[in-house]
C-alpha cells in the first residue's frame, strides 16, 4: 500500500483498501450480461488482439483475480469499478458468469473517484489515459498536484510532465493511446512550440518509424531555430500571413529572413531527400 493518503483524496474514498477489501464486500458470481461499464472509466482504448489473448487465457485458466462492482437496485445492474478489460474478455470467451467483488451502491463522485485511483496504480495503463485521469482528480475533485505525486510516489514535475502531453493534438494522443508511438516520442514532440511543425515532425517520425532519440534530436534543433528566429525575425502581418500560407501548402516549416530595403530570404526547411523530393514537386507543380 502506498502513503496514506492526504485528506483530500482520503475524504473521497474514505480508505484507500476498501476498493478490494473483501471484508467490506461479498464476492460473488454474477451474470456478465447484468454487468455495465463504469462510465467514469479512465482507460480509453482496449486492444482487441490483447483481449483476445486474455479471452484464451481465462478459458485456460479461469479468471485469476475478480472484479470490482458496485450494485444498483434501480436499474438492478452491476457498474464496474474495476476490471473492464478482465470482463470485456470473460464475454468474449462467452463465459456467462464471472466472479465480482460487490459493493453496494455509491454516489456518482465516489465511483468516479475510486475508478481513477484504482486505474492511475496500474503500470499497463498508457500516459495519456493516465493524464486524463490526473486531470479528472485535479479538476473535478480540486486534489492538489503535490498530493496526487505522494500518493502515486512521483515527484511534482512526473505529475506535471504526465498532464502537459494533453496540450498535444487529438491526432498525436491517439497515437499514444493505441501505442503507434510511445511517451518517449511524446515528450520530445512537446518540444515543438509551433503546432504545425510539430504535427509535420509527428507524421514524419511515424513514417520514418525514428527512435526517440532520432527524434529528441529534430525536435531540439527545430525547437532552437524557432527561438532563433523569433529574436531575430519580427514580420509584418502580411509577412506572417504569407509564411502561414506558405508553410501550409508546402507542409513544411517556412523561414522569412528580412534584410534592407523589402529584400530578404526565404528559407524552405527539409529533412530527407524523399520530403525534398515531395516539396520541389509542390512548388514546380508536379504534385
Amino acid at each position: 500500500m502506498r502513503q496514506a493518503l492526504g485528506k483530500g483524496l482520503d475524504a473521497l474514498i474514505k480508505r484507500t483498501g476498501d476498493i478490494a477489501d473483501r471484508d467490506s464486500a461479498s464476492v460473488k458470481k454474477i451474470p456478465t450480461d447484468k454487468i455495465r461499464p463504469n462510465k467514469f472509466q479512465p482507460r480509453r482504448v482496449f486492444s482487441e488482439e490483447s483481449l483476445a489473448e486474455l479471452a484464451q487465457s481465462i478459458k485456460q485458466h479461469g479468471l485469476a483475480q475478480p472484479i470490482i462492482t458496485a450494485y444498483d437496485p434501480e436499474e438492478k445492474i452491476y457498474q464496474i469499478i474495476a476490471g473492464e478489460r478482465r470482463w470485456r474478455a470473460c464475454q468474449m470467451a462467452g463465459i456467462m458468469e464471472i466472479d465480482a467483488v460487490v459493493h453496494e451502491a455509491m454516489p456518482d463522485e465516489q465511483m468516479l473517484g475510486l475508478a481513477l485511483i484504482e486505474n492511475i496504480q496500474r503500470e499497463d495503463l498508457n500516459a495519456i489515459d493516465t493524464a486524463m485521469a490526473y486531470s479528472e482528480l485535479v479538476k473535478k475533485f480540486n486534489v492538489p498536484q503535490t498530493e496526487l505525486a505522494r500518493y502515486c510516489g512521483k515527484s511534482k514535475s512526473a505529475i506535471s510532465n504526465t498532464l502537459r502531453l494533453l496540450e498535444l493534438d487529438g491526432d498525436i494522443q491517439r497515437s499514444i493511446q493505441t501505442g503507434l508511438i510511445s511517451e518517449g516520442h511524446a515528450r520530445a514532440l512537446l518540444t515543438v512550440a509551433d503546432k504545425d511543425e510539430r504535427k509535420r515532425i509527428f507524421h514524419f517520425a511515424v513514417e520514418k518509424k525514428l527512435t526517440v532519440r532520432d527524434l529528441e534530436d529534430m525536435s531540439r534543433k527545430t525547437g532552437a531555430t524557432d527561438k532563433s528566429a523569433a529574436r531575430k525575425n519580427k514580420k509584418s502581418t502580411e509577412e506572417a500571413e504569407f509564411e502561414s500560407r506558405l508553410r501550409e501548402h508546402l507542409g513544411t516549416r517556412i523561414e522569412l529572413k528580412q534584410a534592407r530595403n523589402g529584400k530578404g530570404t526565404l528559407v524552405i526547411h527539409y529533412h530527407s531527400l524523399e520530403d525534398l523530393e515531395r516539396i520541389a514537386g509542390l512548388i514546380s507543380g508536379r504534385n
